[in-house]
């Protein structure tokens, strides 16, 4: 990996940024700040390499782990913010990097990042956690738009994503993520390391888009199937897939199976077997 440039020595802290432009965490847009430079550094690294690579980052904030994506030899940094107190903020730092630094003042939920940013590109993010699921699978579903994802969640969603089946946690999220991309955890973050702190601990996870998805499968489809077999997990497939009109059995599956006992690509099989319904 080659020689990260050293960031410019004039920054002031983060503390200072977020005094002087008044950027008091908002509830409302899922604000937790992250301050701690290792941490910070910890996550850009977790993203490696980055040679060559345009980074979008999400909902930056006074620009924390913007400072060490920039610091990375990443291509480019692009900032999507929501609040315009902190777009304001994110103004020193493009003024530090030149030309290496964009900022858009954009709702993610709202903005296309396949097109914002030639490619390769790839997402590193502190997300908001009150819709950070949502923008997973909205991303998800360009999955291979993107060379990686490194991104923290809440710990409880990243079990989700992580989980295998059989597991409390393996769901609707599980089935559909590790379907469109190979996940792991890569380390945990204390819920004290944020300013102010969240009530849970925090996940960070490595999303690589695969090539292929695992099984053939279309996305709306195996939406469908796991949003019905979830809904009602307690139940046997034969009752929580009659409202689709299916038959586990015709895809060679257990109909007194579970959800929580399918793996992915048994998952696929009743999605390819709904849209065969629905034709």
């Amino acid at each position: 990996m080659s020689t990260p440039p050293n960031a410019p020595p004039n920054l002031p802290p983060l503390r200072d940024v977020i005094r002087d432009f008044g950027l008091g965490a908002r509830k409302a847009l899922g604000q937790h700040f992250l301050l701690d430079g290792n941490l910070t550094g910890r996550i850009a690294r977790a993203a490696d390499p980055l040679g060559g690579v345009n980074v979008i980052e999400i909902g930056p904030g006074p620009g924390g782990l913007t400072r060490a994506l920039l610091a990375s030899d990443a291509d480019a940094v692009w900032a999507v913010e929501k609040d315009r107190r902190c777009v304001a903020a994110l103004q020193v730092l493009q003024d530090a990097y030149p030309g290496r630094l964009r900022i858009l003042e954009a709702d993610a939920l709202e903005t296309d990042l396949a097109t914002l940013t030639p490619a390769p590109r790839a997402i590193v993010a502190n997300l908001p956690y009150n819709i950070s699921t949502v923008l997973l699978l909205q991303w998800l579903r360009r999955a291979d738009q993107f060379t990686r994802m490194v991104l923290m969640f809440q710990k409880e969603v990243a079990d989700r994503l992580t989980a295998a089946p059989g597991s409390k946690a393996y769901g609707r999220l599980s089935v559909i993520t590790q379907w469109r991309a190979q996940v792991r955890p890569l380390f945990n973050v204390s819920k004290e390391a944020f300013t102010p702190p969240p009530k849970v601990a925090s996940t960070v996870v490595e999303v690589i888009p695969r090539a292929e998805p695992l099984a053939p499968a279309v996305m709306t489809d195996l939406e469908q199937v796991t949003q019905a077999a979830f809904g009602q997990r307690r139940k046997m497939l034969r009752s929580s897939l009659k409202g689709l009109g299916l038959d586990p059995a015709q895809v060679g599956i257990n109909p007194e199976a579970r959800a929580e006992d399918l793996t992915v690509e048994e998952f696929c099989a009743l999605a390819r077997l709904l849209a065969k319904r629905n034709a």
